[in-house]
């Protein structure tokens, strides 16, 4: 893929769609604006109509330049397979200015983040295409590693949580702010994704409050590291 600005490629320009494509940029790298933000804007919107209509095993490049109205030469040759337009796609959903709550209280803002990731999979209009996204993951390494790398991110964003809590002498200085944040959102995804079981905001604030409870035990606080003391000579 390269910085060029993508659109539909004329017959002189088109290139074999059997020649080796250019490798797709890696998760993170930042894309320049113009026409080329709008036709990658473009791309992901047809990567995740399809992967909510058809799920990963019927999405194919075909339907994405069809939907995006990016000739499909140009697709192989910029994002190199279907893979690689599911990773970027995923990686451009990142690429956004979300910030995690600011309640005023460690309480306040641990729950809100539960209720915040449980909405995002639980109202039907905004929650088809991330789940769509988590199911490819499962039928792909190269989308797995993607989400990985998105969650990762977020989950840092929430780290400014623990800080604020610490600061404000709710918590230990010493807690480990990225396990705290994680584990009040994963009862969610396992009740979400694993036991399909009813869903409703009471659990929301039961995985944030036992996180809250675990961190003030100390559960979450990092071990100090040890002093290694010289010999003597």
């Amino acid at each position: 893929m390269t910085g060029q600005e993508a659109v539909p490629e004329t017959a002189q320009e088109a290139v074999p769609e059997t020649g080796a494509p250019e490798a797709p940029l890696a998760p993170g790298t930042r894309r320049p604006g113009g026409r080329t933000a709008r036709t990658r804007a473009a791309v992901r919107d047809a990567v995740l109509t399809g992967l909510v209509e058809h799920g990963y095993p019927g999405l194919s490049v075909e339907y994405v330049a069809e939907h995006s109205g990016i000739h499909k030469t140009t697709l192989y040759r910029r994002w190199g397979n279907l893979e690689g337009l599911v990773v970027d796609a995923l990686d451009l959903a990142g690429e956004d200015s979300w910030a995690p709550p600011d309640t005023g209280s460690l309480e306040g803002d641990l729950r809100a983040l539960a209720h915040t990731t449980a909405d995002a999979f639980t109202d039907p209009a905004a929650g088809a295409a991330p789940t769509a996204f988590i199911a490819a993951a499962f039928q792909s390494q190269r989308a797995a590693e993607a989400l990985s790398a998105f969650y990762s991110e977020r989950f840092a964003r929430c780290e400014v949580i623990v800080a604020r809590g610490v600061a404000r002498g709710e918590l230990d200085q010493h807690t480990n702010a990225g396990a705290l944040v994680r584990a009040a959102t994963s009862p969610l995804f396992f009740r979400l994704f694993i036991t399909r079981e009813p869903f409703d905001g009471t659990l929301a604030d039961q995985a944030a409050d036992a996180a809250l409870a675990a961190a003030r035990a100390g559960v979450f606080n990092t071990p100090p590291t040890p002093l290694i003391s010289a010999e003597p000579a």
